[in-house]
């Protein structure tokens, strides 16, 4: 299966390219092949390549510029997407792309379904909202893959913070009352090849769906256990948000229910905390 990914040194774009050959040809795409502010220029790659399969695994994730800079972040957030989606369409061929917790507001406790109410509290939140609408209204068959709180191995991320931190400091205050689950990108990858192989053969699936890892947690209890296996000694003290104010307001609950992805592709939910014993072989080889 022939699949055209947008993205190359992101960390769900890296860990498709080490999947290319394993019974699919990953062609990942850098800024330079494909310009996410050029969305005319996006799904002409597509026409030209003609795939079996898109994923789109690029985005603006500056959560905090997003705020200072909506205009950029709408363009690649939203604006690429839909006129991949429409290229797709077009084919024939099935999309995916990935999205987010904060397309919801993050009030309750409750974990998240796919088709509760959206409630962006900021600009991110906002520009992959808008990108999941028109990937929607482009009428193809595709696949929204919200997820949350990516880690892996590869560029900056959580895990890397940490262990970073741990190193240098004996104590440190971490957030406790934003809860939800850390993915990583690896099983990220995994998931979107399952479902893009999924959506070829049953364009039925299409659809909106969560993937995130469990159990849920808060930052400071992800921190704790990142220490804890990678050794370090490091006292966490919990803190509220309000005691590390940012430009943009983080979801207090990112919880996602992933049933649906479970029902609809056989993919469970996978566990963080093998997933971040993964990373840390990764990281020390």
């Amino acid at each position: 299966m022939d699949i055209l990914v947008f993205g190359h040194s992101g960390q769900v774009a890296t860990e498709l390219r080490a999947r290319s050959g394993q019974g699919v040809q990953i062609t990942a795409l850098d800024r330079a092949a494909a310009d996410l502010t050029d969305p005319a220029a996006c799904a002409q790659v597509i026409a030209d390549h003609k795939p079996d399969a898109v994923i789109n695994a690029a985005a603006y994730t500056a959560v905090d510029k997003a705020e200072e800079d909506e205009t950029t972040a709408h363009a690649i957030n939203a604006d690429a997407p839909a006129a991949m989606a429409r290229a797709c369409a077009d084919l024939g061929i099935p999309f995916v792309t990935i999205s987010t917790d904060y397309v919801f507001s993050g009030d309750g406790t409750d974990p998240w379904q796919p088709s509760d109410p959206t409630g962006p509290q900021g600009a991110y939140g906002r520009t992959k909202l808008a990108g999941e609408q028109a990937v929607q209204a482009a009428g193809g068959t595709s696949a929204i893959l919200r997820t949350s709180w990516v880690v892996s191995a590869h560029g900056g991320n959580f895990v890397k913070t940490m262990l970073r931190l741990g190193a240098e400091r004996d104590a440190l205050t971490i957030v406790a009352d934003q809860i939800g689950g850390p993915t990583g990108a690896a099983e990220i990858a995994e998931a979107c090849l399952t479902i893009a192989k999924a959506l070829k053969a049953d364009p039925a699936k299409a659809g909106i769906y969560h993937f995130s890892g469990g159990p849920d947690t808060s930052w400071a209890d992800f921190a704790r256990e990142i220490f804890a296996q990678a050794g370090l000694t490091c006292d966490v003290t919990d803190i509220p948000s309000s005691d590390y104010p940012t430009p943009a307001t983080r979801p207090l609950n990112s919880r996602m229910d992933c049933s649906a992805t479970t029902t609809a592709f056989g993919i469970p939910r996978p566990d963080w905390r093998a997933s971040l014993k993964d990373i840390l072989k990764d990281l020390n080889t």
